[in-house]
């Protein structure tokens, strides 16, 4: 009789301890399902079905690697590739080249983050603002601080004197291309 309850109390330790190394398992196979690290963010999800967020159009663009270096080290990404919807005014890297030398540099070192930040929010607003629906003169408070003024002249809009050279709709709103980089004033 000992020996029954023994190895019964064996087998019991040894299912249960196989149990666990199985959830383990299973827990480890679904963080990565499908190639998809489940463990990331929305800036994580890849798939070839759906339209691309802000970032991913962002980042596929060889004219705005700047901004995309920009929002990694402002710490942006996962906020861009949230829901939304967001209206970016997406400097192009001409734009940025129009800065004094070495502005981008700066704004690129860990200590400058704050103001990165508060730049590439002066290009940020929350909603989707369509430029067939803007209107000369009006005003759009941008996520960090200050507004931007929309003009227009004929068919050519543009956001505080800066054309929009494209529109590209995304999965989390709308990426407006500009040819120079909005500083908060």
């Amino acid at each position: 009789m000992k020996k029954t309850i023994s190895f019964l109390a064996i087998v019991a330790l040894f299912f249960s301890l196989s149990c666990k190394e199985n959830t383990e398992t299973t827990t480890e196979s679904t963080a990565v399902e499908n190639g998809v690290d489940l463990s990331v963010g929305q800036e994580g999800v890849q798939d070839d079905i759906s339209n691309p967020n802000i970032v991913q159009v962002a980042s596929g663009s060889k004219d705005h690697t700047t901004l995309v270096a920009a929002v990694k080290a402002a710490g942006l990404v996962s906020s861009l590739s949230n829901a939304g919807p967001f209206t970016v005014f997406a400097p192009t890297n001409a734009a940025f080249d129009k800065l004094p030398a070495g502005t981008v540099d700066e704004l690129l070192k860990p200590e400058k983050k704050g103001d990165l930040e508060n730049i590439l929010g002066y290009h940020t607003y929350v909603g989707v603002l369509k430029a067939e629906y803007m209107q000369n003169d009006q005003k759009f408070d941008m996520v960090f601080g200050g507004k931007v003024n929309i003009t227009k002249e004929g068919d050519k809009t543009f956001v505080n004197g800066s054309e929009i050279l494209a529109t590209i709709p995304t999965s989390n709103g709308i990426i407006h291309v500009i040819g120079d980089v909005l500083l908060p004033k």
